[in-house]
């Protein structure tokens, strides 16, 4: 996506021009859930000028109610008009940096807090740190009252076609109304598991690369619903077949020149992408809690089903962890397969650049590649070649997390205290359920 750099001016004129009706002023919370608050296009004014407030008190993660009064500062790069319809004329949305009632940047805000974690980049000289997102996601029916149900759309595999590939309108609606708004899109196809689909677009600054994640997903399930179909990104929706990820492409960046990228180094990867995948791969398990956030990124997380599971990097095969791309030059990148789209894209990429600045720094040197199926190599053979597993629960995930300072660090004291409190109330609520699996393999045998 095209990033604009829109004036105050350039907004009103838009909005006057396009019959903006309403704006939509979101943010995202701890957990990566897009909030917002609505107002009719008569308070623009006060938009621009950041004299709106909100009740933070009521967002998960962010404030206490005595200290509940935010403001919200509209980055006027992120101004879009929705391209669906409205009764009562258009939206906007702007996505806002969250401020606190003294005007200070609001910490709690995974945004702001990115921001932080790039201005630290910044210090180091690097200019940039691109991602491009490759987005998994279900298509589910929904019954006549529009609740969404188990059945799904299609029984296609990767790559289908029509009539297999019975959401492909769906899909193509999605491409397009993405393009209305800007978007890149390079592919869009059909996954490997029934109802899976994939729609890949253009890299983007970090920054932006998140703000694209979020509008995406909100797109997906707006087109979605017009088709009567419900569209989830939960990792593991359904057993016994594959789940969605989400994986990470990344470069750094310094000017217009890929640091990643050196002619004459070995496999034509320089120091600094050596480094930064070392800092990957060392604190891989100390991330994972953040970029596989929920109970149910642990049943994506198994053998057998492509998901990576052991830490390890090759420019090969796709079992690893971490996988290098053949492409050389400007497109040099890193590939991180874990990361499923359950994350706060903000708080993820904050983790990630966080663990290979640093490599950067301390010169992490990565273990040797691992170019043969690490699915079929044996306990012993995992172990000779220095490779571990990824956290198997999010209660051991996050026994990872508390243990690594880089990425408390990249999380910052605000959100690092939220996130792991609210998660292990979440681990607490699953682990007391009992599940239909049980009853069915306990029940009469014991």
């Amino acid at each position: 996506m095209v990033k604009h750099n829109y004036t105050k001016d350039d907004i009103r004129r838009i909005a006057k021009e396009e019959n903006v009706q309403f704006l939509r002023l979101m943010f995202t919370d701890l957990y990566g859930t897009i909030k917002n608050v609505e107002v009719p296009v008569s308070q623009l004014d006060k938009l621009l000028d950041n004299k709106l407030m909100f009740d933070g008190s009521s967002i998960d993660g962010y404030t206490r109610i005595e200290e509940s009064d935010m403001w919200l500062y509209p980055d006027l790069s992120t101004w879009m008009i929705f391209p669906w319809d409205s009764e009562h004329g258009k939206i906007a949305r702007v996505i806002c940096k969250v401020y606190n009632a003294d005007r200070t940047p609001f910490m709690g805000d995974p945004r702001n807090n990115l921001m932080r974690v790039l201005d630290e980049m910044k210090e180091l000289g690097f200019t940039d740190f691109n991602i491009g997102p490759e987005p998994e996601f279900f298509l589910f029916k929904m019954d006549e009252n529009g609740n969404p149900t188990k059945k799904l759309n299609d029984q296609g595999s990767y790559f289908d076609l029509a009539p297999v590939d019975l959401g492909e309108n769906c899909r193509r609606e999605i491409v397009l109304e993405l393009e209305k708004l800007g978007f890149d899109v390079e592919a869009s196809h059909h996954e490997v598991a029934p109802g899976q689909h994939e729609v890949d677009f253009k890299y983007a600054d970090a920054l932006h690369a998140c703000d694209n994640i979020q509008t995406f997903k909100l797109v997906v399930k707006t087109v979605a619903r017009k088709h009567g179909l419900h569209a989830t990104f939960m990792p593991k929706p359904l057993a016994q077949v594959n789940g969605s990820g989400m994986h990470i492409n990344m470069s750094l960046f310094k000017g217009d020149k890929n640091v990643f990228f050196d002619e004459k180094g070995a496999d034509q990867l320089s120091d600094e992408a050596r480094w930064f995948l070392g800092g990957l791969l060392k604190h891989a398990r100390n991330f994972t809690a953040v970029t596989n956030p929920i109970v149910n990124s642990y049943k994506r997380l198994v053998p057998g089903f492509e998901a990576p599971v052991y830490v390890a990097w090759s420019g090969r095969n796709r079992s690893p962890l971490v996988r290098v791309p053949i492409a050389r030059g400007v497109g040099t990148r890193l590939e991180l397969r874990s990361v499923d789209p359950s994350a706060n894209p903000y708080l993820a990429i904050a983790t990630i650049l966080s663990a290979g600045l640093d490599g950067l720094k301390n010169k992490i040197e990565p273990a040797a590649a691992v170019d043969r199926n690490i699915y079929t190599m044996t306990d012993e053979e995992r172990a000779a070649n220095g490779i571990v597993d990824l956290p198997s629960t999010l209660h051991n995930a996050l026994k990872e997390l508390r243990q690594d300072d880089v990425i408390k660090d990249a999380l910052g004291s605000h959100l690092y205290n939220n996130f792991v409190e609210g998660k292990k109330i979440e681990w607490d609520a699953y682990r007391q359920q009992v599940s239909d699996w049980e009853r069915k393999q306990y029940f009469q045998m014991y």
